[in-house]
């Protein structure tokens, strides 16, 4: 199949998700079938322990929609939206959590925006977690907005679609992902965001704790206060090279 008629590859991290691997299988053949952008996923494999490789290599090798890289170890979940994007040649980026508590049906809200922004990031609505994740996640929300002030409603939405030309911009560091609606406005870019579903995870545990959603983003926050300080952006007006 011929790689160009793709225009949006969609980034799928997973950890130890074997549970969820089928499902995530049948709902995007389904979406598929139906969206008007013709798309591609892109499974980063991020040293899952279980049987979740096996079960990606299956997928991939049955369906030229479904695309694999997959890491020696354990390096998190930033390094694994990096790699993806960094693996991509489609014009779109699309991201989206393992545990579909997000719909790839909703990308088509978001991609009726995205020739007018940079990137088109999800909101959440009605969110379905459970009370000590909504907790968790209005913790680290307020030390963000406190810390940042970026204006994004919910930046830990996993459902987000950038140009990936914006996207291979995007300065990288160990817990970006927290940032990236952020990280793309220091390129001076303007973001659209859209409320989508959200759902209950249905199989597979949470990677997420305290810690790792009220600590390190405090950590992160700080790092980006800093980067955003000393941020180079240009743009050339005029030219000439001879090469």
């Amino acid at each position: 199949m011929n790689m160009s008629e793709y225009r949006m590859t969609i980034i799928v991290p997973v950890f130890n998700e074997e549970d969820n691997l089928n499902r995530i299988e049948t709902t995007f053949k389904e979406y598929f079938a139906q969206s008007q952008v013709k798309s591609k996923v892109l499974f980063v494999n991020d040293g899952s322990l279980d049987g979740s490789l096996k079960k990606i290599e299956k997928i991939c090798a049955k369906d030229n929609d479904f695309e694999y890289i997959s890491f020696d170890r354990n390096y998190g979940l930033s390094t694994a939206i990096k790699a993806g994007i960094d693996t991509i040649s489609t014009e779109l980026t699309g991201y989206i959590d393992a545990d579909l508590q997000t719909t790839p049906f909703d990308f088509d809200k978001l991609l009726e925006h995205i020739d007018n922004y940079a990137a088109v990031i999800g909101i959440r609505e009605k969110r379905k977690d459970t009370l000590s994740k909504r907790i968790q996640s209005l913790i680290a929300n307020s030390i963000r907005r406190a810390l940042i002030n970026d204006g994004i409603t919910d930046t830990g939405c996993p459902l987000k679609v950038l140009r990936s030309d914006v996207a291979k911009k995007i300065p990288f560091f160990d817990g970006m992902h927290r940032f990236i609606p952020a990280l793309i406005k220091l390129q001076g870019e303007e973001i659209e965001q859209i409320k989508v579903r959200h759902f209950e995870r249905i199989a597979g545990k949470s990677k997420f704790n305290l810690l790792n959603r009220s600590i390190k983003p405090l950590q992160d926050a700080f790092a980006y206060r800093w980067m955003r300080s000393r941020y180079i952006n240009y743009k050339i007006e005029r030219s000439k090279i001879t090469n």
